[in-house]
């Protein structure tokens, strides 16, 4: 409480238009694939709804009252944040058309909030968050990739245009997603037994018990993109999935029981 709330508060709201502007961005360079999707075509500027002049004013506004909001939060709040932006338009531009490197680059870009979050707050991010993080974001980066693939071999077409990926690479891509998902776990695991926990926790064995709803869930979003199910955006269907929901929610009452 105090400070470090106000300051993760500001972080957010900073991290977020810095975000917006980016992506506002990204759709702009997108357009034409946006406009030639099943869903990405709904998006504001691929529809019409919103004039693309908007879109061109709003890049450099947003961006201008992040950076003023950052002022006021520590250097190395104000470093993420430029190197988040900085990792994001080179993605835009370049990387997001490299074998394997967009999905890590997107990894890094999931990572990049937990590393402002910290930063803002003046904490010390815990190495078991760190290697937890790198595996489940690359797990869903994958999954956004895969989800991509599903639809174009379900409408009938062929292989992605702008993209390093052939329709052929699926199979691969989706091993990929569920073993990065399930070594996630597997360092949720070896947390749950470290010396740390039982610092931490009165009833450290009881978090054992996060491990179930985590491997499920895992599951789950790997069989969904595969059927063809999931949200171009996975962080969103995460969000948004009422079964995604209640496994927060089932480890959310687990861990207050091993408190």
């Amino acid at each position: 409480f105090g400070w470090p709330l106000i300051a993760s508060v500001i972080a957010f709201v900073s991290f977020s238009l810095c975000a917006s502007s980016v992506y506002i961005l990204n759709d702009l360079l997108d357009l034409r694939g946006d406009r030639a999707h099943v869903r990405k075509r709904q998006r504001p500027f691929a529809s019409g709804r919103v004039p693309l002049v908007t879109g061109i004013a709003l890049v450099p506004v947003l961006l201008l009252i992040s950076l003023a909001l950052a002022l006021f939060l520590p250097p190395a709040f104000c470093a993420v944040l430029a190197g988040y932006y900085a990792l994001t338009c080179a993605y835009s531009f370049l990387l997001k058309r490299k074998l394997l490197v967009d999905v890590v680059t997107l990894a890094c870009l999931y990572g990049a909030r937990l590393m402002a979050g910290a930063a803002a707050a003046s904490v010390v991010l815990s190495p078991w968050l760190i290697a937890f993080a790198i595996f489940l974001f690359l797990s869903l980066a994958l999954v956004k990739r895969c989800s991509e693939l599903v639809d174009r071999k379900q409408a009938g077409r062929g292989d992605p245009v702008g993209r390093a990926y052939r329709l052929d690479d699926l199979p691969l891509l989706e091993i990929m997603a569920v073993a990065s998902g399930y070594v996630a776990v597997l360092v949720l695991a070896l947390y749950v037994h470290s010396d740390e926990v039982r610092v931490l926790y009165d009833h450290p064995d009881r978090l054992w018990l996060l491990c179930v709803p985590l491997l499920y869930w895992v599951s789950r979003v790997s069989l969904l993109t595969h059927r063809g199910g999931m949200h171009d955006d996975p962080v969103i269907f995460a969000v948004t999935d009422r079964v995604s929901q209640l496994v927060a929610v089932i480890c959310g009452l687990v861990m207050l029981a091993s408190m």
